[in-house]
């Protein structure tokens, strides 16, 4: 691709173009390096400045990552989440053909802080089930996740190895609860130095966070979920429905 030097648009947005039009060609593979910062100046005939500043674009829409001392690489296509639906991440990322896992990161009872013993309906300061686990795809970390149940409701419930069990799946099986319906609460925010590592990506990242409430079927409040979502894996879609039309 030739830059228009004479064009309106500035000559690192017209590299962006070009990458990804190269990318959405089958020129460049997922998880194939891109050439250096060099290579590309070289090509483009342009400051290797400009050629960090379009990389650093695609970086943070999640179209490239980079790896200290190794480059520029190209990203997977981002996770089209579809939020209509009650499931859990092991089943969502069963059905798009990929093999969850999961990393036991806290499994414990501690006292609820005043946001969960609100959102489980508890009394200040009651026991509640802790469990936090790092959620893959392929080896892949995707999300942290951290569950919040009432310890009273389902005191056996850390007999159970969290990460080779679905909680869903003990939840219906061993206690006969059937999950109806979750209310979500989605923002982005900046990740911190943990969620870095633990989703092994390269400060500052954008992330995600979810907060799940699920309620079963005689309305009573199962889990309390926080979760963080790498931003740059994931894009989460919402349908909707027309209302009533005002004025």
């Amino acid at each position: 691709m030739k830059l228009q030097r004479e064009a309106p648009d500035p000559l690192y947005q017209q590299i962006i173009e070009g990458l990804i039009a190269e990318i959405r060609a089958g020129n460049f593979e997922p998880h194939q390096r891109l050439p250096s910062e060099r290579e590309l100046s070289e090509q483009y005939q342009v400051s290797r400045m400009t050629v960090r500043h379009a990389l650093l674009s695609l970086a943070s829409n999640g179209v490239v990552y980079t790896r200290v001392g190794k480059g520029t690489f190209v990203a997977e296509p981002k996770i089209d989440q579809q939020l209509r639906t009650l499931t859990g991440f092991s089943q969502d990322v069963t059905a798009r053909g990929n093999r969850p896992a999961s990393r036991v990161l806290e499994a414990g009872v501690v006292p609820a802080t005043p946001e969960v013993a609100a959102a489980l309906r508890l009394a200040p300061q009651a026991e509640v089930i802790r469990l936090a686990r790092l959620r893959l795809a392929d080896g892949l970390p995707l999300a942290i996740e951290t569950a919040h149940l009432p310890f009273k409701r389902f005191s056996g419930l850390l007999a159970h190895d969290f990460a080779e069990e679905s909680l869903y799946a003990v939840l219906e099986g061993e206690y006969g609860v059937a999950l109806t319906h979750a209310e979500q609460l989605l923002e982005a925010a900046v990740g911190d130095s943990g969620e870095h590592e633990l989703l092994e990506v390269t400060p500052p990242t954008a992330v995600m966070r979810m907060q799940r409430l699920t309620v079963d079927s005689i309305g009573e409040p199962v889990e309390f979920v926080l979760s963080t979502y790498r931003g740059d894996r994931y894009k989460f879609r919402f349908t909707l429905q027309a209302g009533r039309q005002g004025s």
